[in-house]
């Protein structure tokens, strides 16, 4: 049932001038005044002035928004879980109720755990059967302590299948006895990351009072405040990962910024330092796997190379190439097994996974040989994204295989890698008469201005578009399945512009796509904008954008510089003040991506496509901008996209553009960078999706009444 509000006015941000002067150039800033939200007022006031313009817009198309949410739920099950992930003695998943938005942990035990495991195994769920045992319910904890928003970030079994680690999104790691439920230990505050380091210990990570980020171990029984900084960097130049070996014997520590990783290694049986692991260069990013007395070494460089070495544990120096770079191939993951190493890599951008044998631990492994390659992608033309290979058992032979496709949902495959045979584990249920042979996927290519082909994944209905140039078309930097029917079935076609700076065709792509060829990403982006209007796939009054993040800094840009291509733009906390931001923030990971704008060649470079500050007089395309406000916990970990980048970017547009075609700014409050746009939840994401298709039909002026469009079966 539609609610009509009155319609506001647009409303208008007061002016403070701001000027800033390097390099003998000067940058009038009236909005800058935006960033002190715990100083000033105003922020606050003017964010709830866009948020309540916005709602008075869309109020017209409520009861039209309502029944697009409820169109995106019923295409759920209602009670769904994840595929199982054998640990141990037991099954374990994840269990969603659609209607409650929250999730359950479960584990289901092996009455036959004893037996090596194979591709053909089922969790057995039948009434004489073990029972399915809930370890953690998201929508208990969150009642229990009045929680407005509560959800767990990761979940961890110890080795010995006895206890449970879990993170919150407050940063607070709790443990628990597996059986029982009860705490087995008193919660630990401010982590970002984890790791068990055996049954009685684990590592984590966390930022100091300046940001500055440590690696801290902690032993079971006692006092948070007894723990051991292992390490820690001195400035906020560095992030640090933690990731466990598929042996559980050691785990790595990675200080790594956007080009350079260096590794640390810590050895669960003697627990008393962190140790480097060279050979280590600037420029050479690495990822390092451990079985019996060898290291595996994953790296890229530079140079655009990417290759697999391995070394003796006690002599790290004496390395061998298992795997040498070959031209346009990137070695995206290598998972290790007793008897077996797993490859995935992308070849001129296409996906291919090879599984080889390995000798005896202690015998000399000098490289790879009879290798097998999986061939599971092979009747998909268009692959959106691998999950990747995880998920599987050091000492099994099965390697579980997860990715989707531009029309195929989430799928998981459990491969047998001595026997060649693969599995379907678990398909996505979507409901509602789906049937993915309904869909058409096309791989076209377009040519930027310097003679690169830009690669273009295309998808549609059939018998729903005339491919005349009348049919709607979003073009996307990126983006998910999760939704996508909602508009392939009312005859509107999806692509995705893979441009330089992404890693699809390896790390050169990227690489063109950076720091003084930045401006690449967007003139690939309008090239593509232009092939697929050239094409007949659609024309610049139905041609939508979406992007987030770096991708919403592309949206920004292409704005300014080619706004009549577009009729609708969608940017997801956008990057749009790019260089006021690092020149606050010059962290030396935002330097190595975009450049350093303290040197005048940078500068003058990234001002010339920075968003905010290229805003013109001139018309604009119907936009939505969503972000959220961020407090300091999510300011600590992402400087980049804080909330009044966005807001300071339609503050400038209000005041400047000709048109009259909508612009909207919406703000949430309990969410940051890492929730594009500030969602948690299944049913939250699907409220923001139903509010972003609604906007953009409505710009299309493709609203109607509900239940009015085709049939969707």
């Amino acid at each position: 049932m539609s609610s009509h509000r009155q319609r506001l006015s647009p409303p208008e941000a007061k002016k403070v001038p701001f000027l800033m002067e390097i390099f003998g150039d000067k940058r009038l800033d009236n909005y800058h005044w935006l960033r002190d939200a715990g100083r000033d007022p105003d922020v606050q006031r003017y964010l709830e002035l866009e948020n309540k313009y916005a709602e008075s817009i869309m109020s017209e198309t409520n009861g039209y928004e309502f029944a697009l949410f409820n169109e995106l739920k019923a295409r759920f099950k209602e009670d769904d879980i994840s595929v199982p992930v054998r640990v141990g003695s037991h099954y374990y998943y994840q269990r969603r109720y659609l209607s409650k938005d929250y999730v359950q942990y479960c584990r289901r035990f092996i009455p036959n755990n004893e037996a090596p495991p194979s591709v053909y195994d089922i969790m057995p769920t039948g009434p004489d059967d073990p029972p399915e045992e809930v370890i953690i319910d998201e929508e208990v904890i969150k009642y229990k302590n009045s929680l407005e928003n509560y959800r767990i970030t990761a979940f961890k079994v110890s080795p010995n299948n006895k206890l449970v680690a879990f993170r919150e999104n407050c940063g607070t790691v709790c443990v628990i006895d597996s059986e029982t439920g009860a705490p087995a230990e008193k919660p630990i505050q401010g982590c970002l990351e984890f790791e068990w380091a055996g049954d009685e210990a684990f590592l984590y990570t966390r930022r100091n009072a300046i940001a500055e980020p440590q690696v801290w171990f902690h032993k079971l029984g006692e006092e948070q405040s007894k723990d051991t900084c292992l390490y820690r960097t001195r400035e906020d130049l560095f992030d640090l990962t933690l990731e466990a070996s598929e042996s559980k014997k050691f785990l790595f520590v990675k200080s790594k910024t956007r080009v350079t990783g260096f590794v640390y290694y810590f050895d669960v049986s003697r627990p008393e330092t962190l140790r480097f692991l060279p050979p280590w260069h600037l420029g050479i990013d690495m990822f390092v796997s451990h079985r019996g007395n060898q290291f595996f070494i994953r790296r890229s460089d530079g140079e655009f190379r990417s290759d697999v070495l391995t070394c003796p544990v006690d002599n790290t120096f004496e390395t061998t190439v298992l795997i040498p770079h070959r031209e346009r191939v990137r070695v995206e993951e290598v998972r290790l097994f007793a008897d077996h190493i797993a490859v995935y890599e992308l070849e001129e951008g296409l996906p291919k996974i090879s599984t080889y044998c390995l000798p005896p631990v202690g015998e000399p492994l000098k490289t790879l040989q009879g290798g097998r390659t999986v061939d599971i992608f092979k009747s998909e033309l268009c692959i959106s994204r691998i999950h990747g290979i995880r998920d599987s058992q050091f000492s099994s032979s099965i390697l579980r295989i997860c990715f989707y496709t531009m029309r195929m949902p989430f799928s998981a495959y459990d491969y047998d890698m001595n026997t060649g045979i693969s599995v379907l584990k678990k398909k996505e249920t979507i409901l509602g008469g789906f049937d993915e042979s309904n869909y058409v996927t096309e791989s076209k290519r377009a040519y930027a201005s310097d003679g690169e082909e830009i690669p273009i994944s295309i998808v549609y209905r059939k018998n729903r578009v005339k491919l005349d140039g009348s049919d709607p078309l979003p073009s996307s930097y990126s983006n998910s399945i999760a939704s996508r029917l909602t508009i392939l079935d009312r005859g509107i076609i999806f692509a995705i512009a893979h441009v330089r700076g992404g890693d699809e065709k390896g790390k050169q792509w990227h690489e063109n796509g950076k720091l003084l060829n930045k401006r690449n990403t967007f003139t690939d982006f309008i090239a593509c904008a232009d092939y697929l209007i050239k094409s007949n796939y659609c024309s610049e009054d139905n041609l939508c954008i979406e992007g987030g993040s770096a991708g919403g800094m592309l949206i920004g840009a292409v704005l300014n510089m080619r706004p009549e291509l577009f009729k609708v733009a969608v940017a997801d906390v956008p990057s749009v003040d790019v260089l006021t931001t690092i020149l606050f923030y010059p962290r030396k990971r935002d330097l190595e991506e975009w450049g350093d704008p303290r040197m005048e060649q940078f500068y003058f470079y990234i001002k010339s496509y920075s968003p905010v500050d290229n805003v013109k007089a001139q018309n604009y395309p119907n936009i939505l901008v969503r972000t959220a406000y961020q407090e300091l916990w999510s300011i600590l970990i992402d400087k980049l996209v804080p909330f009044y980048g966005p807001a300071k970017f339609v503050a400038k547009l209000r005041d400047m553009k000709t048109d009259d075609n909508l612009l909207l700014l919406k703000c949430r409050s309990d969410g940051g960078h890492r929730q594009m746009p500030g969602s948690v939840g299944r049913l939250r994401q699907q409220q923001q999706d139903a509010f972003k298709y609604t906007f953009i039909l409505k710009a299309l002026n493709m609203i109607h009444a509900p239940g009015s469009e085709q049939s969707r079966n």
